[in-house]
Formats: structure tokens, C-alpha cells, sequence
């Protein structure tokens, strides 16, 4: 008779095994840009395994990212995932890197079929855009705005406890650090983006020197904020966390640049 000390043993080793036979350890790709007959069946955000075969309809579009890089496949045709994956270049690389938010100045992305600016960095905060935004550090937090004209101030606001804190961007100035002295951002927490304000206005005088001044209405944006793993160094990392957590917008940037520069 075998004791019952051996048996746990017998038993653990048994356990260690079938883990490590379990099939969903392989590695997988996330669905970063789909478009087309098949997009119900890979949503953005999605997980397909390396190994996959795809079958795409004439009109389909899937963008995947992988751990070799970015893989594009456009219908019809049968496709494997983790097959000719091309690797990602400069611009991806300044679109996700953590550092870049604090001395980004200028060279916003397009849009694809937009011709809108968006954000250069991924980490930056777009005061114009709703939905939750995925951040490393709440202590160190800058507000981006798209256009970049004449001085104006923007308010953020906490939801629950009504807390503010008045931004102005100066001049041309794109980028403007958050002071989390006057405010702390959280994860899940609510928070509204107001703006934009001349500092003129604020003090009366631009309606009196210039009518037209006074008759665009400041926007109010609703936001939230998930904070990201640090972990999360490589390209397919960044999107799967940015999936888990529901910050659409910036895969969404990350899908465009992503496809841009595969397509090249």
C-alpha cells in the first residue's frame, strides 16, 4: 500500500502535468482592426491563437497583432495567423513607448479616411475624447488637445466629489501636465473634460473686443481611467491589456498605426 504522502505526491505530479498539456497556453494574437462580412466573427479586442486558420470573405480586412509583429489579412482567402507577420517599425514604436508622453511636441497621427489629428503617444490624455483611457502612472498624467491654435483652458472635474482643476495650454502648446497636487486621477473613477475656454473670457473682456468670441460653447466630456500592468512592455501586451479594459479609442489608434505601417 502506498502512503498517503507518496499519493499527494502522485497526485501533484499528475496536476503539474495536465497543466502543462493544456492547449490554451499557446501563443495568441489580438484582433486590433476588422472590417468587412466577417467583423461580427473577429470584434476588435479578440484573441486568435498563432496556430489559427482564418477564411476571410471579399471585403474582409482583420488586423492582428502578434508576437513577430503585425499581421494584415485582406479577403478573399484563407489566412494563418502567426504566417508572415511584418514587424513594427518606428512609428508604432513612439506611439507606445511610456516616456514619450512627457516630450511629445508635435507630429500628431491621422486618422485613417479622417484627416483628424489624434494623439502621438498612446499614454497621453485626449481632452476631447470620451470613453476610458489606460495610463502606467496617475502621478504623472498630461492632457493632449488636437488643436493647437490660441491659449485655452480646460477643466477637470471628478464626478463624485466635485473636485477640479483648470488647465491652460498656452499659445501653440499641444501637451499640458496634470497637477496631481490640485487633482488625483483613479482607476474606474468618473471625471468630465470641459473646454475649451479663452483666459479672456474668463475675465469678461473678449465679448466686448471680439463678439465671435463668445459663440462656440465649451464641451463637456465624460471619462474614466484603468490603470495599465507594468508588464505590458511589447506590442501584443499593450493591446491585450488595452482590450481588457475597455479603452477602445487608443486600440483603436493602435489598430491604424499598426495597419499603416504593415501596408507599407
Amino acid at each position: 500500500m502506498f502512503s498517503d504522502k507518496f499519493k499527494a505526491r502522485l497526485a501533484g505530479l499528475a496536476l503539474a502535468g495536465a497543466v502543462l498539456s493544456v492547449p490554451g497556453v499557446a501563443s495568441a494574437g489580438v484582433v486590433v482592426k476588422s472590417s468587412g462580412p466577417s467583423a461580427g466573427s473577429y470584434p476588435v479586442g479578440r484573441q486568435v491563437a498563432d496556430s489559427a486558420t482564418i477564411t476571410l470573405r471579399a471585403g474582409d480586412k482583420i488586423t492582428v497583432l502578434t508576437d513577430d509583429g503585425t499581421k494584415v489579412m485582406q479577403g478573399p482567402g484563407t489566412f494563418r495567423v502567426g504566417e508572415g507577420a511584418t514587424r513594427q517599425r518606428a512609428r508604432f514604436s513612439n506611439l507606445t513607448r511610456r516616456n514619450a508622453s512627457s516630450r511629445s511636441r508635435t507630429g500628431a497621427v491621422r486618422s485613417a479616411g479622417e484627416g483628424k489629428p489624434r494623439r502621438p503617444n498612446l499614454w497621453l490624455v485626449d481632452v476631447t475624447s470620451e470613453g476610458t483611457t489606460c495610463l502606467y502612472d496617475f502621478e504623472r498624467v498630461r492632457l493632449w488637445r488636437p488643436t493647437a491654435g490660441d491659449a485655452a483652458t480646460y477643466t477637470v472635474t471628478n464626478a463624485t466629489s466635485a473636485n477640479s482643476l483648470d488647465v491652460t495650454f498656452a499659445g501653440t502648446e499641444a501637451i499640458r501636465a496634470l497637477d496631481p497636487a490640485g487633482l488625483t486621477l483613479s482607476s474606474g473613477a468618473s471625471f468630465t473634460i470641459s473646454g475649451p475656454t479663452s483666459p479672456m473670457m474668463e475675465g469678461g473682456d473678449a465679448m466686448a473686443e471680439d463678439p465671435a468670441a463668445g459663440q462656440q460653447a465649451a464641451s463637456t466630456i465624460n471619462v474614466s481611467f484603468a490603470l495599465m500592468p507594468q508588464d505590458a512592455r511589447t506590442g501584443i501586451q499593450v493591446a491585450q491589456a488595452l482590450a481588457e479594459r475597455g479603452c477602445t479609442t487608443q486600440l483603436a489608434l493602435l489598430g491604424d498605426v499598426a495597419e499603416a505601417e504593415a501596408s507599407r
